[in-house]
């Protein structure tokens, strides 16, 4: 079945101008970039209204879950979780992958709309963007993962659900845990495009080393990835990191990664320069993804209660849909640490 992408794809347009024509926003449109994306819908058989698949009820009895990248390892558990507790309650799940641009994002909504579907989560993206709000305005019911409303925001005014982890004592416990284990000069490695839940992450872990008075300068070693944010290439960039934390004076005892991905890649190019971990560096990675168990060394990770997230985020999409009064709100879960063998022992 076409979707709103495959029309943009042929008539030669972007999606966002599909999308106006589809919403009758036509104004600022040509007539021929018009009777372009007509043509196209045409060809395709393209037809939002009748690609729609409601049930009796008049509500399809799916979820949407729009994530930045499947292939980062923690969209993918996240969709794992999501699959799995909305199958508890006879719902599926449709998976968009938005690499964080917008064009994307409207198009998502937009298939959503098209399929009947009226409750999506919306994972690491700000929530706040224009597109979002119109959706929710016309009937969308949205839950906000990984990304929490801003302290200014009050309560009676939100229109999303967010439901994210404590992302700054993510950044504390990594920290904190390194230190308890008598790391002294300890730097934070990320991709250098921040978002909320990353600036939240660096939060905690600055917080730490406030405490302990140590240095504050130069203990972020950030780098750029080749696409925006650095979702699909994770473990390349810890991989390129890997000179700058080389380079780093004096050299650092303990890092603490943003994700597990970047954190495994970094330990693959420390072993590749000679250096041991946790022998010479201790090092910390925060979601504690399956591929962490199995690292050599194990990584020591800072882990999301994912199931527990994922399980309230269906119901409250499902619970919103039954009674459209119910006010949103926002749940933040606690971390907790789990120990494997990338950091070393205490001291006796």
């Amino acid at each position: 079945m076409a979707n709103i992408r495959d029309v943009a794809r042929l008539a030669g347009v972007s999606i966002s101008s599909v999308s106006n024509l589809l919403n009758n926003r036509i104004s600022l449109m040509s007539r021929s970039t018009r009777l372009r994306i007509e043509q196209a819908m045409n060809e395709l058989d393209y037809n939002p209204v009748r690609a729609a698949v409601p049930v009796k009820d008049g509500q399809a009895k799916i979820i949407g879950l729009l994530v930045p990248s499947i292939v980062n390892p923690s969209f993918s558990a996240l969709a794992h979780e999501v699959d799995l507790s909305a199958r508890a309650y006879n719902y599926r799940v449709l998976l968009g992958n938005s690499y964080r641009q917008e064009d994307e994002e409207r198009a998502f909504i937009e298939d959503m709309f098209s399929h009947g579907v009226l409750g999506i989560i919306v994972a690491a993206s700000d929530i706040r963007k224009t597109h979002f709000v119109r959706a929710a305005e016309k009937g969308m019911t949205i839950v906000s993962y990984d990304n929490r409303f801003p302290e200014t925001t009050a309560s009676d005014t939100r229109i999303f659900d967010s439901v994210s982890m404590d992302n700054t004592q993510a950044g504390y416990l990594a920290a904190q845990h390194l230190v308890e284990r008598g790391c002294k000069n300890i730097i934070f490695a990320t991709e250098s495009t921040l978002t909320m839940s990353r600036s939240h992450k660096i939060e905690g872990f600055l917080t730490v080393l406030k405490n302990q008075r140590f240095s504050l300068i130069e203990r972020i070693v950030e780098g750029k990835a080749c696409s925006e944010y650095g979702d699909t290439e994770m473990f390349e960039l810890g991989l390129a990191l890997t000179s700058k934390v080389l380079a780093t004076t004096p050299f650092p005892d303990g890092i603490v990664a943003i994700n597990d991905a970047l954190g495994i890649g970094l330990m693959t190019g420390l072993r590749a320069a000679g250096v041991q971990v946790p022998h010479d560096v201790s090092l910390v990675g925060i979601d504690n993804i399956s591929l962490s168990a199995f690292a050599e060394p194990g990584l020591t990770s800072v882990m999301p209660p994912q199931s527990e997230m994922a399980q309230v985020m269906v119901e409250r999409i499902i619970s919103r849909l039954n009674d459209p009064t119910l006010r949103p709100g926002e749940f933040l879960f606690p971390p907790t640490l789990v120990c494997r063998q990338s950091v070393k022992a205490s001291a006796a």
